[in-house]
């Protein structure tokens, strides 16, 4: 695996090479020190992975890693001195497109290997995926509204599935929602479950709708976005009730947005809608391609608003797709599908 390394301090970038050196197939093609470099280095050689630092000077590790994206797709992995206090910095880069976040590897315990590993898994996960990215192109109300939510079996459902700049499109189609949206919202969401909790807090204060973590046992409700919390894979486990389990342990995406969109053609009797946004590989596709055959309706973000146009161009050479949107379109798209939602017979899911 060819990385480019983007950091401004000597010291880390020490570190970063000698954790990388315990790996024989990880090579290190260039150092980049801050995020103007990165983007001319990352449109000179493109690597295979790219480690961002996010406080840097001239560009920081957020500009950098959107203008990586759009002109140079390539898989971002932050690693930054402390995530936890760069959290909302995080959330920022995930949105632009990168993947997940880990801490600068440090001999603060005098032992490379063990700080060397979370850094290593990251990477090693990344690479599970694969990747076709190359060329591939108000608060109150709503809180009130959630406690005042009970489980109705006819309240549509909306699922949706994202990678790599999901947390951007995510808040875009969630704050074009009112308070009032009559659909239950479960997302999935590709990110590491030490995330998950503050990107839910984060779409919680960019939206209306109410937003929290789904734990086991949740039923999907009216007014609320349920975002799938772990890395085992969220699901539908009966007709009202979400879950977490393991299975297909052989999946290289946790959580799975195929394994929740197919179990929605498995268990939900209500009407739903499936939408498929921004993100590298192909998870989703075929999911949406299920639901679309059991007569779901079925969105895919288009290639111009997409920051990695993986699994939205997935979808649509399955033909999973009935629409093919801007981000910036779907909310209203799903807003006036209400009404039509509700009124469609339940035929086809009684055959």
């Amino acid at each position: 695996m060819k990385i480019g390394i983007v950091n401004d301090l000597p010291m880390a970038v020490e570190m970063l090479r000698r954790a990388l050196a315990t790996r024989p197939d990880h090579q290190v093609i260039w150092v980049a020190t801050d995020g103007e470099d990165a983007v001319k280095l990352c449109a000179w050689q493109t690597p295979d992975l790219v480690l961002m630092d996010l406080v840097m000077p001239n560009m920081d590790g957020v500009e950098a890693t959107r203008h990586i994206m759009q002109k140079t797709p390539c898989p971002i992995l932050v690693v930054t001195v402390d995530v936890g206090v760069h959290a909302w910095r995080v959330y920022d880069a995930m949105g632009a497109g990168a993947l997940d976040a880990v801490d600068t590897p440090s001999l603060g315990n005098g032992d490379l290997n063990k700080s060397a590993a979370p850094l290593l898994a990251k990477i090693d996960a990344i690479e599970r995926r694969g990747s076709d990215h190359r060329g591939s192109d108000r608060r109150h109300v709503a809180t009130q509204i959630a406690q005042q939510a009970v489980f109705d079996a006819s309240t549509p459902l909306v699922a949706i599935g994202a990678s790599a700049g999901g947390p951007a499109a995510l808040a875009t189609v969630l704050a074009g929602l009112p308070a009032d949206f009559p659909a239950a919202l479960v997302v999935v969401q590709h990110i590491d479950q030490s995330f998950a909790a503050g990107l839910a807090g984060w779409l919680d204060e960019q939206c209306a709708l109410t937003v929290r973590l789904a734990v086991e046992g949740d039923q999907p409700l009216a007014g609320t976005v349920l975002v799938a919390g772990t890395d085992l894979h969220l699901r539908l486990k009966s007709g009202d009730r979400l879950g977490y389990t393991q299975d297909p342990v052989d999946n290289p995406y946790h959580p799975s947005v195929d394994v929740f969109f197919h179990s929605v053609v498995q268990w939900w009797r209500g009407r739903a809608v499936g939408v498929l946004l921004t993100g590298m590989g192909r998870d989703g596709a075929q999911g949406l391609k299920a639901m679309r055959d059991q007569g779901c309706h079925t969105i895919a973000q288009d290639r111009g608003s997409s920051a990695v146009y993986g699994m939205p161009k997935a979808a649509a050479a399955l033909d999973a797709a009935v629409e093919i949107l801007p981000v910036g379109t779907i909310a209203q798209k799903l807003i006036s599908a209400l009404p039509y939602m509700r009124n469609r017979s339940s035929e086809l899911w009684n055959q």
